[in-house]
């Protein structure tokens, strides 16, 4: 079941996980509280059977998006500057992320990178055109059979901007993701529960080896 952690609301995670058509729509998406002074997010993407993945595609309004204006950091919202990429690890907390070495650690480019770059490319078709940036997942062996994918998101583009110029006392703006992506391949490697016996002794009769008749019997007391 996929969940993430300090969703502004119910399943907002889950929601950016769109089809790909649907990439470039800005609503639904996923907020950061706007009444706490955290914005980092966790979230948990659990596959239903192992695949390989090559590259994933995170997307944002943009660095920074004031709605009221730019002198207004009323509803603002800022994209996501980096994310830690952790492969088959089912039990995360924030600590944890934060502390353990991911499989993957990725600097993201601003939303608006792609868009002036966009602009520059000539004969770049239609369905191009708005695309979303790929970034790939590298190296690509701990990405063959990914059971699971988790995301740590722990800085935004508005907080990196306020510690470059030194404002260190800047209201937190939330962060937001409107659309989160994979491309790979199936591996047709099912999840399946598998039942086991674990002995506490084990029993003699059960662990026979062949030709352990002609072993050294036990010799008689005289």
């Amino acid at each position: 079941q996929v969940f993430c952690l300090n969703e502004h609301r119910t399943n907002a995670g889950k929601s950016v996980l769109k089809a790909y058509v649907d990439r470039l729509t800005l609503e639904p998406n996923l907020q950061s509280p706007r009444d706490d002074d955290d914005l980092e997010l966790l979230m948990h993407i659990p596959f239903s059977e192992a695949v390989s993945i090559k590259t994933i595609s995170i997307s944002s309004r943009a660095s920074i998006y004031r709605p009221n204006g730019a002198d207004s950091d009323e509803g603002a919202t800022s994209a996501p500057c980096s994310v830690k990429v952790f492969v088959n690890r089912t039990h995360l907390c924030f600590d944890t992320a934060r502390d353990l070495d991911p499989d993957v650690k990725i600097e993201m480019a601003p939303p608006e990178h792609w868009m002036e770059h966009e602009a520059t490319v000539e004969g770049l078709s239609e369905d191009d055109r708005g695309s979303t940036m790929d970034y790939p997942l590298r190296p690509g062996g701990k990405f063959k059979y990914c059971n699971s994918i988790t995301l740590f998101f722990a800085d935004n583009f508005a907080q990196k901007i306020a510690e470059a110029e030194g404002n260190y006392d800047e209201d937190v703006i939330p962060t937001e993701i409107t659309y989160i992506g994979f491309k790979g391949t199936g591996t047709s490697v099912k999840r399946v529960a598998v039942e086991a016996v674990y002995e506490t002794r084990g029993m003699k009769k059960d662990h026979k080896v062949p030709g352990d008749e002609y072993g050294t019997k036990e010799s008689k007391n005289r």
